[in-house]
């Protein structure tokens, strides 16, 4: 026990150091990965069975446009930023929680709760002035000229004197 309490009188300091460097790359390499795939559209579809939102997604121009540009279902509900992810990640837990435990393990239920969650996601956006519609969307790149008059008009009210965020207007834009 007492070569526990301390190691550096049997194990030379260098190795000590080492290892420990080695442990905390190998463990931020495997936390990197575990991110990676829980932000991946077969992990979201799969746990989630959120077949029917990724089919609805496809009809949409976050799915296919003139640019190529493809949003994934993390690229609006996961934030980019470290400190959110982690946050968001933590508030998604509740879901997994659900599937496991079957409160949304089958469409059926999961389409029952499908309001309550979309609202949670809405009061989310609206908390975070939209941030993650904001990660690729810049109020000041958009062309107004390229929009409709009616889009051209709330975009230069409500955005330009930040009234309302873009979740007020564009609720339900994927699925």
């Amino acid at each position: 026990m007492a070569w526990f309490g301390t190691p550096s009188r049997k194990i030379g300091l260098g190795i000590l150091v080492t290892t420990g460097f080695v442990a905390g790359i190998v463990a931020w390499q495997a936390f990197s990965k575990a991110m990676e795939v829980t932000n991946s559209e077969a992990f979201c579809t799969g746990c989630h069975t959120m077949q029917q939102n990724l089919t609805e997604l496809k009809g949409t121009v976050h799915w296919t446009n003139r640019t190529g540009v493809r949003a994934k279902c993390a690229d609006c509900h996961v934030p980019h930023d470290f400190t959110d992810k982690m946050a968001r990640k933590m508030q998604a837990s509740k879901e997994v929680w659900g599937k496991i435990f079957g409160t949304i393990d089958t469409p059926e239920k999961f389409e029952a709760k499908r309001l309550e969650l979309a609202q949670h996601e809405w009061a989310r956006f609206k908390a975070n002035d939209s941030l993650e519609c904001r990660n690729c969307h810049n109020y000041d790149s958009m062309d107004m000229t390229r929009q409709s008059l009616r889009a051209q008009n709330m975009h230069s009210t409500y955005l330009a004197n930040k009234e309302k965020t873009c979740i007020d207007c564009h609720k339900g834009i994927a699925h």
